[in-house]
């Protein structure tokens, strides 16, 4: 059986975040971060499926909350893009520091768009995966577009995503418009993947054709046809899962 180890350490901003290891019988082929989607957590179902279908091919997975949410400490509203980017270089020199730094990097919306800046600070890492992701942060601001006058005017506002209701303060608008952009992702310099649907109502397709574009090879692309943006169907997880671990195998070279 799998190993499934619960564990905490310091995000950047100084909170104890939650994360989940899970490791495979045999020896780990590479270890693997996964950042989840805008408000999520490390538990929803599209990122544990993912991975335990990649924990199947012998990949370890760390996944874990952002500052904030889930089982982490923390104040959300004190979070932005740039915190979440902090937080997963923290994992990565955790898993560094305990087990092995990740060679692949793997993200779902919002945190795909984060892992492709975290990868610039993870030396180990060789490839980088992006799930139904925007090429910039400030896509996400679409999601709460009615309230932003509000919160430019009086500093926050309460905003409600998916059915709950969270803080958002004038410094999350200020960080996500000088976050990323196509020359910081002409830059990556290690191997992207990009998966998208042409039916995502969340992010527009039109986003990982801008990934797509920006970046250098090696790269590539993989239609998820019929999927939804939170990948809710179990065979859809899976199929990204099985993509991600032929592809490494290919991609990363010695990834063991």
């Amino acid at each position: 059986m799998p190993k499934r180890h619960k564990l905490t350490f310091e995000g950047q901003l100084g909170d104890e975040l939650a994360g989940l290891l899970e490791i495979p019988d045999n020896e780990a082929n590479a270890f693997v971060l996964m950042a989840h989607c805008f408000t999520c957590g490390k538990d929803i179902p599209a990122a544990s499926r993912i991975a335990r279908s990649l924990v199947a091919s012998d990949y370890a997975v760390l996944r874990f909350d952002f500052t904030g949410l889930g089982g982490s400490d923390g104040d959300f509203s004190n979070t932005n893009f740039s915190s979440n980017v902090g937080d997963l270089i923290a994992a990565a020199n955790f898993l560094r520091a305990n087990y092995k730094a990740p060679s692949l990097l793997v993200g779902h919306s919002l945190g795909g768009t984060a892992v492709l800046a975290a990868a610039h600070h993870i030396a180990e890492t060789k490839g980088v995966v992006t799930i139904g992701s925007p090429a910039d942060p400030e896509h996400v601001a679409a999601q709460f577009m009615c309230d932003i006058n509000l919160i430019e005017e009086q500093g926050e506002a309460d905003v409600t995503l998916a059915g709950r209701t969270f803080t958002i303060k004038k410094q999350f608008l200020d960080d996500i418009r000088t976050s990323v952009d196509a020359e910081h992702i002409a830059s990556l310099k290690r191997a992207l993947l990009v998966f998208h649907s042409p039916s995502d109502k969340t992010v527009s397709i039109k986003e990982a054709e801008k990934i797509y574009t920006a970046a250098r090879h090696p790269k590539s692309f993989v239609s998820l046809s019929g999927a939804d943006h939170l990948l809710t169907s179990k065979q859809d997880a899976a199929y990204v899962a099985n993509v991600i671990a032929a592809w490494a195998t290919r991609y990363l070279g010695d990834i063991s």
